[in-house]
């Protein structure tokens, strides 16, 4: 197959799927995975697609209200989100009076805490019960149960929050982008996100690649408000903005 050939293909199925990996290209195209690549940083850098970690996401599907439910977000860049939660578990140190929110990235962090003097607060239900279950000492905040992503929200989470003064904060979102900052689909989950991100010392938001170049709309943070935990970041006009810190 030509490449123009090849540049045809990936973008018709970028067309249809919104967003595709590497491994599923070079079975369309019957190619290996070194031409994938190489087209794949072609396409990117001729602004018709957008490369991300493990593939490429469609340049028109840079704004998304959708909110999947944690199932399908834990099957989405497993190997990423893996690596970027075992960087953000290394920076908790002793006696650090912790923030985690709910999310799939998160989630996984919890997996590689080791430092057992530490406190946490979480609005996340897997969280709370996976922390619990770990023997880690864990507050979880009050108030309603967003079904879909099993995030605790409302007014009486909003009034919890305003006792506490973390050390660090670990955030999950939908969107990141240089205008409209770290962005969320619901307003009331985005509510808390700002609120707690504001009574960080030190705030983090872990992110795979198919977060960057996206917007949702709720922003709930400017981007330079905390520091980006992510795989290997393509794209780095983002270090112009804020602090990033790529997993190995």
């Amino acid at each position: 197959m030509l490449t123009e050939e090849r540049y045809a293909t990936i973008l018709r199925i970028l067309n249809e799927k919104k967003a595709v990996t590497v491994l599923d290209l070079t079975r369309a195209l019957d190619a290996s995975e070194s031409t994938v690549r190489r087209d794949l940083t072609a396409l990117h850098k001729s602004g018709r697609l957008y490369k991300v970690y493990g593939g490429a996401t469609s340049i028109d599907n840079n704004y998304t209200s959708a909110e999947e439910d944690m199932k399908t977000k834990n099957d989405l860049f497993p190997e990423e989100k893996i690596a970027i939660a075992r960087k953000a578990a290394g920076m908790i140190k002793r006696k650090d009076f912790v923030y985690i929110d709910a999310g799939s990235t998160t989630l996984h962090l919890i997996d590689f805490l080791t430092e057992t003097s530490a406190v946490f607060v979480t609005n996340g239900m897997q969280h709370a019960a996976k922390l619990a279950a770990k023997g880690f000492k864990v507050f979880i905040i009050g108030g309603a149960v967003k079904a879909v992503t099993e995030a605790v929200v409302g007014t009486e989470a909003l009034n919890n929050l305003k006792c506490y003064n973390f050390t660090k904060g670990f955030f999950g979102t939908n969107g990141i982008s240089p205008k409209s900052g770290f962005s969320t689909p619901d307003a009331d989950e985005g509510t808390i996100k700002s609120a707690a991100l504001a009574r960080c010392k030190n705030a983090y938001v872990l992110a795979d690649q198919s977060k960057f170049n996206k917007i949702s709309p709720i922003t709930f943070a400017h981007i330079s408000s905390a520091t980006i935990i992510t795989g290997r970041l393509e794209d780095k006009k983002y270090r112009d903005y804020t602090t990033v810190i790529e997993g190995e």
